[in-house]
């Protein structure tokens, strides 16, 4: 599965500045990450020396720190190993596009990304799918992240396109769903970073297999892709699309609303919007970011006046995410979850969705 690299010139852009700043964004994202093993070093070098300015006494009731700080070490290059491989795969992931050669020296890390990314959090997207006929259904996937709902999606035979902005995301997927040969092929160690909340040191150094599938066993039959970029900017082709499937996904919008908006345009009459999350507002307090940060209520008002008609809802869905599940602090979402559907004709709209719309 290649990945494909769309995106739509911004008004204030020509297509030649906006191709300079994609090629800077993909750039700036690897330089990020450059530093990963000297800062991982560095944090555990610290550790090292809190605990050598210890006094004698102190340091001989803790015989097996520093032995622990040398496995910390021996992750951190394991781990280096790994996301070297990552970024030795993304130079040529995107079909359309080129951004010039990769240094298989850099240093850069993906934190925390190889866990079950298919956890309760998505399964009630797929379960709403079963139900449905998947010959020539057509489903997309906004932000998502890994590809895993998407990929389960296309595995129930769906012909279904995830969609991703983040290169983070992307580079990761990219290796997963392309070089990564079978189940629990490879290892990760992302909890060396967390030295909080652990109930035992072993804990902070207990692996992580991944995939917990094989991601080549799609059917023969199966229609799966990736694109990048911008969910608003590529997918304005009204009437496409047969199912939207949302999951953790609408609160990275600046306005949700555009997001709604979006939707609302690209589903065919008829068609569905499935959707799980929180409202953890991605640009909340973030300097020089435009945010509007709105209450499922608001939302649910916006959705029904748009013309959408809630056959499913519940709000009160408990859900992990990325989680540690040996660390003594757990985060648990009460999400929301439900299925909106688009009326199969205009004429039943009754006036909606509202003016400019």
């Amino acid at each position: 599965m290649e990945t494909e690299a769309e995106s739509r010139p911004r008004a204030h852009h020509s297509p030649e500045e906006e191709e300079r700043l994609e090629k800077d964004h993909f750039w700036k994202i690897i330089n990020a990450f450059r530093y990963y093993r000297i800062y991982a070093h560095e944090r555990v070098t610290r550790s090292e020396k809190q605990f050598r300015s210890l006094s004698a006494s102190h340091r001989k009731l803790l015989p097996n720190f520093l032995p622990h700080v040398n496995k910390l070490r021996e992750c951190i290059e394991h781990n280096y190993e790994i996301l070297k491989a990552i970024i030795n795969n993304c130079n040529h992931m995107f079909e359309n596009k080129e951004y010039g050669e990769i240094d298989i020296e850099l240093n850069w890390f993906q934190h925390d990304m190889f866990g079950n990314e298919m956890s309760e959090s998505s399964q009630p997207s797929v379960a709403v799918l079963v139900f449905c006929n998947p010959a020539d259904v057509s489903v997309l996937v906004p932000g998502a992240g890994l590809g895993r709902l998407a990929w389960e999606i296309a595995r129930l035979g769906f012909n279904c396109q995830g969609n991703e902005w983040s290169l983070f995301m992307l580079f990761s997927s990219h290796f997963v769903l392309n070089r990564c040969p079978g189940v629990n092929t490879m290892t990760l160690y992302p909890w060396i970073h967390q030295f909080s909340n652990n109930k035992r040191s072993a804990d902070q150094i207990r692996p992580v297999y991944f995939p917990d599938v094989n991601p080549h066993s799609l059917p023969s039959y199966a229609n799966f892709s990736m694109t990048a970029g911008d969910f608003q900017e590529i997918y304005v082709e009204p009437n496409t699309w047969d199912c939207v499937a949302t999951c953790f996904f609408i609160d990275t919008a600046h306005n949700v609303v555009d997001y709604i908006d979006t939707i609302w345009k690209i589903l065919k009459f008829g068609g569905i919007w499935i959707n799980l999350g929180p409202l953890l507002y991605h640009f909340e307090n973030m300097a020089n970011e435009n945010s509007i940060e709105l209450s499922y209520e608001d939302i649910r008002h916006v959705i029904v006046q748009y013309g959408f008609q809630l056959e499913m809802e519940k709000n009160s869905v408990a859900s992990t995410y990325t989680e540690n599940d040996q660390s003594m602090l757990k985060y648990l979402y009460d999400c929301v979850f439900f299925v909106a559907r688009k009326p199969k004709h205009s004429s039943n709209l009754n006036g909606f969705p509202p003016t400019n719309c």
